[in-house]
């Protein structure tokens, strides 16, 4: 026969769970608490340790959020990525790091990756260097405007 599930037994070791996976990095509420499902821990035991370090401020989405699209943006990704990135991670609003960003701003990142990755030079007349170039940074999350602008950029 199994042994008994004890409510303490759970509640610690989701405690001490979350406080180590807390302690590498930031994560989202959704994050932590699916990775807490998969240690087959109690979704109401998961929902109050998870309330309880929002209390404590050892878990907030926003500081999630803001660190994760920072981060993001440092590795060159566009705002369409970071949202939709976000957004797995059971984040809807938009950080203050990407709203703060203008189109201009967007287009100057998505030149600079372009720079750094192919080079500026003139591919006006080459249809397959500049399609390839347009899926790169699509991929990467810039819109289309994003792209178009960096794409009329050269030397």
């Amino acid at each position: 026969m199994g042994k008994a599930s004890n409510p303490e037994d759970q509640d610690h070791k989701a405690r001490s769970a979350a406080l180590r996976l807390l302690a590498r990095r930031e994560h989202s509420r959704l994050e932590l608490a699916l990775k807490l499902k998969q240690r087959k821990i109690e979704s109401d035991v998961i929902e109050q340790v998870l309330d309880d370090y929002e209390a404590e401020g050892w878990l907030c989405d926003e500081r999630f959020a803001e660190v994760y699209a920072r981060q993001r943006m440092d590795l060159g990704y566009g705002p369409l990525r970071i949202q939709a990135e976000l957004q797995q991670r059971g984040i809807q609003e938009t950080p203050l790091c990407v709203r703060a960003m203008n189109d201009t701003d967007w287009s100057d990142r998505a030149t600079s990756l372009r720079e750094k990755r192919f080079g500026l030079c003139d591919i006006r007349d080459d249809w397959d260097e500049k399609a390839r170039q347009a899926r790169f940074l699509a991929r990467r999350g810039f819109s289309s405007e994003h792209v178009e602008n960096a794409l009329d950029q050269r030397l």
